[in-house]
């Protein structure tokens, strides 16, 4: 691997050990994935604060320090942590006190990350924590090079904002904060970014719920290629896009997807591809949706719904505003738990506009930083779940042995409201 003076000093010890163990692990890495160099990067996004039992183990022995060299920098030497070289955020991570006692998510858990919190934060790490950092502060330009995990972050970073990552882990993006470094391959190269399938829908794509579906076909058939999509779509917000590329993401691997006419590397379906030939399509009719929604749903049995989750990935302002309109003046089914994910920061907005004062007045909960798959954690009890996204019917019924129904936000809020699953594909 070429690298620069820079880059040598770094290896060498100039700006301390933490940074040359963090440039050792980039040239392995790079080697690794046949990178020809590092690439500068300014924008990083990992979980260096999500609890786990190693991490609290590894603090126990030798505190934060010692926790990061091993998860994020992949060394057994005593490092002291510098503050990060570049920006850098934390995404989701685990439930803070704003679920305590509304799960079974342990408080030392809850405690051992407030105390990460203060650690990594002293050390220029900004605490986001949310799955969608696009929503809240972190929004890279076009042709920005990126160290981002998260897979629905990612394909929102690559896709909608034209900025290039790809889906790192922990450690990539720890060693990437304390250096500016990250190998360049994959989607940081231009030609790999071009189009690979193209997918068309036959049948009108609109609103929340067909957005994901369509995301969830789109994944399912391309695995981890690179998707142009056409057809009988209509103009998609922000909301819809970060489900669309999330449900691509789950049942396949997409981390970019082009959208001609409305992603910005595809003014055309031509653009997509960089002038070269263009493939046959893979058709998105009235069967394949009908296969889709099935799918979703086969995880579900008892129509006997006992938790409602919204906000995967987390809701934006406009989702929370429609979840308070349908749920002011009414209130939950007894025996009936709501939780509606998003941001902390667009949190204190929904608070500002009354919007969590509907919900709660229901009998919901709006919670910040995680997310029941990501914490692995439910309402005690949990039997079937109820959830407007395609990437929780997915998973959860996985990760957590429960049943799951996939619906609009509509349906899913007259669930929490009667306790029973009455959606149906219109």
């Amino acid at each position: 691997m070429r690298l620069t003076d820079e880059e040598k000093r770094m290896r060498d010890g100039a700006e301390g050990d933490a940074v040359a163990a963090a440039m050792d692990l980039l040239i392995r890495y790079g080697e690794a994935l046949g990178a020809e160099r590092l690439v500068e990067t300014r924008n990083v996004a990992g979980t260096m604060t999500q609890p786990s039992p190693a991490k609290a183990r590894l603090v126990a022995e030798g505190g934060w320090a010692k926790a990061y060299a091993v998860i994020n920098l992949d060394s057994d030497e005593e490092l002291d942590i510098p503050r990060m070289r570049v920006p850098t955020c934390q995404l989701q991570h685990g439930f803070s006190d704003d679920a305590e006692g509304l799960t079974g998510y342990r408080a030392e858990s809850i405690e051992l990350q407030g105390d990460a919190e203060s650690y990594f934060s002293e050390r220029g790490v900004n605490i986001l924590a949310t799955c969608t950092p696009y929503q809240v502060g972190n929004l890279p330009v076009r042709n920005e090079h990126c160290a981002w995990m998260e897979s629905s972050a990612v394909v929102y970073a690559n896709s909608v904002l034209g900025a290039r990552t790809n889906c790192e882990g922990g450690a990539s993006t720890g060693a990437a904060a304390l250096t500016g470094k990250i190998p360049y391959w994959g989607l940081h190269l231009p030609e790999n970014r071009f189009a690979t399938h193209v997918v068309r829908a036959d049948t009108r794509v609109e609103g929340f719920q067909d957005w994901g579906m369509f995301g969830y076909f789109v994944g399912e058939a391309v695995q981890e290629a690179r998707p142009a999509v056409i057809g009988d779509l209509a103009q998609p917000d922000l909301a819809e896009l970060k489900h669309f590329g999330a449900a691509t993401a789950t049942s396949g691997g997409v981390e970019l997807y082009h959208l001609p006419g409305v992603t910005p590397e595809a003014p055309t379906l031509e653009a997509a591809f960089g002038g070269g030939p263009i493939p046959s399509e893979l058709v998105y009719g009235e069967v394949e949706r009908r296969a889709v929604y099935d799918t979703l749903n086969a995880q579900g049995d008892s129509e006997d719904v006992d938790f409602i989750l919204l906000g995967c990935p987390h809701a934006s302002l406009d989702q929370l505003a429609e979840i308070a309109f349908l749920l002011d003046g009414k209130r939950l089914h007894d025996g009936t738990r709501l939780w509606v994910m998003t941001p902390r920061a667009l949190r204190t907005m929904a608070d500002r506009n009354g919007y969590t004062r509907a919900i709660t007045r229901a009998g919901g909960h709006v919670l910040t930083d995680s997310c029941p798959a990501m914490s692995r954690a439910a309402p005690p009890g949990t039997t079937v779940l109820a959830t407007d996204s395609a990437k929780q019917a997915h998973y959860l019924p996985a990760i957590l042995g429960i049943e799951a129904w996939f619906g609009t936000t509509a349906e899913c809020v007259d669930a929490a409201l009667t306790g029973r699953w009455r959606g149906e594909l219109r």
